[in-house]
């Protein structure tokens, strides 16, 4: 369905419009999707990422650590793991470098629900089935153009102009 279908708007302001309020409905409907099938698993989004995160990683983090790497930054990533801990996914230590802070672990529960999880990456690929590996890459490679920072600055000086 097209955007103009979607949101029942034939005009925009111009192409520029209607490409951010493409995104921020493919955001959403990718979202949904994902929220979906990680209730399988009993895990939100932001916790799955973050057990993503640790399983990534070769060394204990911090929670400023694991934010710095998640996808959304505005989560609230202590109270998160503290979810993760209770439900006996991560552990939390002081840490030996500095007592201030806490380090976090995956457990070997997180790591074979994260298992279990992959099994399933089918099912998340095919959120993408409507395109080919071609497409997915270019796409990724526009998103990635997107994001590039003196392409948002150039782009924001303008608009303020």
């Amino acid at each position: 369905m097209g955007i103009e279908n979607a949101l029942r708007q034939q005009t925009f302001r111009n192409d520029y419009q209607k490409a951010v309020m493409n995104l921020i409905l493919t955001h959403n409907w990718v979202m949904e999707k994902l929220k979906t099938h990680l209730d399988t698993f009993n895990l939100t989004i932001q916790q799955f990422n973050i057990l993503r995160i640790l399983r990534s990683s070769d060394e204990p983090l911090s929670t400023m650590q694991i934010r710095d790497r998640m996808l959304d930054k505005m989560s609230d990533t202590s109270r998160i793991v503290d979810r993760l801990v209770l439900k006996g996914l991560v552990k939390k230590s002081v840490s030996a470098q500095d007592k201030r802070l806490v380090d976090v672990v995956i457990s070997e529960a997180g790591l074979s629900l994260l298992a279990e999880v992959d099994v399933h990456d089918q099912q998340v690929d095919g959120i993408l089935a409507g395109l080919d590996e071609s497409e997915v890459a270019m796409l990724s490679h526009l998103l990635n153009k997107v994001r590039a920072e003196e392409t948002q600055e150039v782009h924001f000086l303008r608009a303020v102009m």
